[in-house]
């Protein structure tokens, strides 16, 4: 019965059913990438844990401005336009665990991907970034040290 109307209700409701095969055609791609991606996104308190367990090293990709408003607490501040795997205090670290973080985790993912094409194993993100670290009440420091 119902796969006899399906005709008629696609027919009649055009619009909708594009708008949801363009909702699972997203969230199919998105899900595919999350999965392909070759480091590992973070919580704030997981990256807690990798600081103080694994002593990972924690770079700041944010501009300048927005890294003396805050940033955890021995970050080191490397802006985009200068990220790279040949970056004097990322490639002394390429057996270490990096964390890079940003204002939102959108710059810091594509940082990570860099690192991870370069052959970097232990890349991690802080999902949702610096906005998420300071959400759960974690200490920022303020200035350039």
């Amino acid at each position: 019965m119902f796969l006899e109307r399906l005709p008629e209700f696609v027919q009649n409701n055009l619009i909708l059913v594009m708008i949801l095969v363009a909702l699972v055609v997203w969230l199919v791609a998105h899900e595919w990438a999350r999965f392909t991606r070759r480091y590992k996104a973070l919580s704030p308190a997981q990256l807690t844990q990798l600081i103080n367990r694994e002593n990972a090293l924690v770079i700041d990709v944010s501009p300048h401005a927005d890294y003396e408003r805050g940033h955890i607490l021995g970050a080191r501040s490397v802006l985009m336009s200068q990220f790279g795997p040949e970056h004097k205090e990322i490639a002394k670290a390429k057996e270490q665990p990096i964390a890079i973080v940003c204002r939102t985790g959108q710059s810091a993912a594509i940082a990570a991907e860099k690192l991870a094409k370069a052959g970097f194993a232990n890349v991690h993100v802080l999902e949702g970034g610096m906005m998420a670290w300071t959400q759960a009440e974690l200490p920022v420091v303020r200035g350039s040290k």
